[in-house]
């Protein structure tokens, strides 16, 4: 795979939040002073999925767990707002030198790191911090407390999924 830049990972990211600031002005208007946070902009240096960065991987889950949510009449503002943040550890996570210290692996330790550094940042409710701290559930354990908290889990490894399937068929065209 080609390297990948961080000017490509900002551009794609500002272009995908640009185009859902335009189509829904009220789940812009829930996230905006997450997504124009400078810590949380870092988000954009990180390589997630292939093409995707970690800013643009959290604004995907954000969007479409917010619509479920929404849709279902549940607390559609908690998990639009901790899902922009579910993946905030801003570090390589493909790398075994880092400017970070994890305890365990990547898979298990990175919720809990997302959730201090956003808690660091913003005031988050309890719903907001189950979201964060339990999105890697099974993985991770135990079970969430809030149906906003499972929603995470399907939407992240249905995001993940997605990211990687349209870069593969990207590269076939």
């Amino acid at each position: 795979m080609k390297k990948i830049d961080a000017v490509y990972f900002e551009k794609r990211a500002n272009e995908a939040l640009h185009r859902i600031k335009q189509e829904d002005k009220d789940f812009y208007h829930i996230i905006e002073d997450i997504v124009n946070h400078p810590t949380v902009r870092q988000m954009m240096q990180y390589r997630q999925h292939y093409d995707t960065s970690t800013f643009e991987h959290c604004l995907h889950v954000s969007y479409m767990s917010y619509r479920f949510c929404k849709k279902h009449h549940l607390d559609y503002v908690s998990m639009a707002r901790a899902a922009m943040l579910h993946d905030l550890f801003l570090y390589d996570w493909r790398k075994k030198q880092r400017d970070v210290e994890i305890d365990g692996l990547h898979a298990f330790a990175h919720p809990k790191i997302a959730l201090k550094n956003a808690s660091q940042i913003f005031k988050l409710n309890e719903k907001e911090k189950d979201i964060i701290a339990k999105h890697m559930w099974p993985v991770t354990l135990p079970l969430p407390r809030y149906k906003e908290s499972f929603i995470i889990t399907f939407a992240d490894k249905y995001s993940a999924l997605k990211e990687s399937l349209d870069y593969y068929l990207r590269r076939k065209c």
